[in-house]
């Protein structure tokens, strides 16, 4: 029995003890993690800028502050989302009491990516905690840095018995996944993705995959161009464009592009200046693979800004690509960095057409000031979610779930949406015994069957 083995049986046994099942151990749980980030929280940031060359005021905005956020509201709101929730019975159950009980799953692994280290390892993992399961998380390798931090923040909150840390790379992801998980929540690649899902069928082990796509950026010429521009430019290029709902191409309408792509390239500057990868708040690519791969995709496409990296720094600065068309290498998969392909329409059902063609994105923005515009493409497309006239922003709130749809995801959380993620929903009816309908025992005779017809109207 290897290590990995032993975690998943210790934790079965700790589960059954049902001590995780209450709600003060529960409530107890969320205060001793934020109390473990908090006295960790000077390490995240070293992690976070050694592992992504990210700022504290960005691993602040975008990784720490949201996790926190996330934990208070969740911990917040605890004590309504544990109790039971009455419904009405049928009239043919008469007299009787139903309702809907929400317990914990069991043992279950998180696999987080690396792109947000921190945030993706906490955040589904204080909903976990929230819905009194045991955990099992599995950092990203690609983030070693972030993943020491994550086990020491874990080792100080908890035993291992009750959330435990496995590090390492494929064989280590190999193993956990060969387990019994009761729940396994993932995020990460569609490719990687697919491999999840199909190790958890062989348990019939029920999964949440958040995953990516190619998210379309939507600007028609009613839009406030300027405000489009600066708003596009800090959701593509944060994280230097390693961002799952990072917008992955612009769909701008034609009569507008030239005016529009001037205004982006304006944007860029002021944010990050004439020369980005002099920035000191500018972030890396994750490592050399990725950076290759990323350069890779531009080499036969029209810069009209950036183009170029530093292998030393593993950095790539902001690239738009003025005349990338729906065939180009850069529009076959996700791009996951600093790099904007541009592509036009000229009507609104020709861009929506367009986007119909292909997989159903995990976010889709649009920018106009049209309403029948804003109506016709949320009506016509499917996607995991979005903003109107903003980026990556509809993310960054516990009052509404996030996740993808078809080849973009399944399952959703954040808020109430993770706590009934990681919560099987038992129902159940509570039968009065001073009183028994005959109605439904044989002999069914004809009478009987029309009490039933009555009373099932």
């Amino acid at each position: 029995m290897n290590y990995i083995e032993k975690i998943v049986r210790v934790q079965k046994k700790f589960f059954y003890g049902n001590q995780t099942k209450s709600l003060p151990f529960r409530l107890m749980a969320l205060d001793r993690l934020e109390a473990s980030i908090l006295k960790h929280e000077s390490e995240i940031y070293e992690a976070l800028k050694q592992d992504l060359h990210k700022s504290k005021a960005e691993s602040y905005m975008a990784e720490v502050g949201m996790t926190l956020s996330e934990l208070r509201y969740i911990r917040r709101h605890l004590p309504i989302w544990i109790k039971e929730r009455r419904v009405p019975t049928p009239l043919a159950q008469f007299h009787a009491r139903s309702f809907v009980l929400s317990e914990p799953y069991g043992v279950v692994l998180i696999m987080s990516p690396w792109n947000y280290p921190f945030m993706l390892t906490m955040e589904p993992l204080v909903g976990a905690i929230a819905a009194g399961n045991c955990c099992v998380v599995k950092p990203s390798a690609y983030a070693p840095a972030v993943s020491g931090v994550i086990h020491r923040i874990l080792k100080d909150a908890f035993p291992r018995k009750y959330v435990a840390v496995v590090e390492g790379g494929r064989k280590e992801n190999t193993q956990l996944l060969d387990q019994k998980f009761d729940y396994i929540f993932f995020t990460g690649g569609v490719q990687t993705g697919k491999v999840v899902m199909k190790k958890a069928a062989d348990h019939l082990t029920p999964v949440t995959l958040e995953l990516g796509g190619k998210s379309p950026c939507i600007v028609d010429a009613t839009a406030n161009l300027d405000l489009a521009a600066k708003r596009l430019v800090f959701g593509k290029f944060l994280n230097s464009g390693q961002t799952c709902v990072a917008p992955d191409y612009l769909l701008v309408e034609a009569s507008v592009k030239k005016e529009f792509l001037m205004l982006v390239k304006k944007w860029i500057h002021r944010m990050l200046g004439k020369e980005p990868m002099f920035h000191p708040d500018y972030p890396k690519i994750i490592n050399q693979k990725h950076y290759d791969r990323l350069l890779n995709l531009i080499k036969e496409e029209h810069i009209i800004e950036g183009g170029y990296g530093n292998l030393e720094t593993l950095q790539i600065a902001p690239t738009i690509l003025g005349q990338a068309d729906w065939d180009s290498p850069v529009m076959q998969e996700e791009i996951f960095g600093p790099i904007l392909p541009v592509l036009t329409f000229r009507n609104l059902p020709e861009a929506i057409a367009q986007v119909k063609r292909r997989p159903k994105p995990l976010a889709l923005y649009l920018f106009t000031e049209d309403l029948g515009a804003e109506y016709r493409v949320m009506k016509e497309l499917s996607f995991g979610g979005g903003c109107i006239n903003d980026t990556i922003i509809h993310l960054a709130t516990s009052r509404m779930g996030f996740g993808g749809v078809g080849a973009s995801g399944m399952g959703s959380y954040h808020g109430k949406e993770s706590f009934d993620t990681f919560s099987h929903k038992k129902s159940v009816v509570k039968k009065s015994t001073w009183m028994d309908l005959p109605m439904r025992y044989y002999p069914l005779k004809p009478w009987k069957e029309m009490m039933i017809r009555m009373f099932l109207r």
